[in-house]
């Protein structure tokens, strides 16, 4: 038996359904890559650009405004992330294996989902405790959290990175 997708796999009976697996993979992948390329190219921006702004001028309306402009498409895009996620992850580890640590696979897709608890975590925190209180004394404290979810999303990516090709 050779590789997952595209290559030829032995028992023939399974060639057919293997096809079919790699289409959807190739789907799969390119959903959630554009949701990655989305949420961390956001965030991203928000930390190298608008973030120092906002820290210099003391002035949170920086990223008040990024923040409204950017959830309209960066919350869609982290939710595509985590369907397609999920759904990768039931391709690589059927759901009855996932508390098993036999495979690099399977520790990568609970670094996975401790890092989706991690951004999800750091996001409540955020939306109900620290933006609505936010003032230029408070900004310091935004700033950590936002430093934080970018770091997590960069994690993402190199974590996502690894299951296909081993990077860490």
């Amino acid at each position: 038996m050779f590789g997952y997708c595209g290559q030829f796999i032995l028992p023939y009976e399974f060639l057919i359904r293997k096809i079919s697996d790699c289409l959807v993979m190739k789907w799969l992948i390119l959903f959630h890559v554009l949701g990655a390329t989305v949420w961390a190219g956001g965030h991203l921006i928000l930390a190298t650009v608008f973030l120092p702004k906002a820290l210099r001028d003391k002035n949170p309306d920086f990223i008040l405004g990024f923040e409204k402009q950017f959830e309209q498409i960066g919350i869609p895009a982290l939710l595509v992330q985590v369907i397609t996620g999920i759904w990768m992850a039931l391709i690589y580890v059927p759901f009855g294996q996932w508390w098993q640590f036999s495979t690099s696979h399977h520790i990568l897709l609970w670094t996975k989902l401790g890092l989706l608890l991690g951004t999800i975590g750091l996001a409540i925190h955020a939306r109900f405790f620290l933006i609505p209180k936010l003032k230029p004394e408070t900004l310091p404290t935004l700033a950590f959290h936002i430093a934080l979810v970018t770091v997590i999303a960069i994690m993402f990516i190199l974590t996502g990175l690894s299951f296909r090709f081993t990077y860490f």
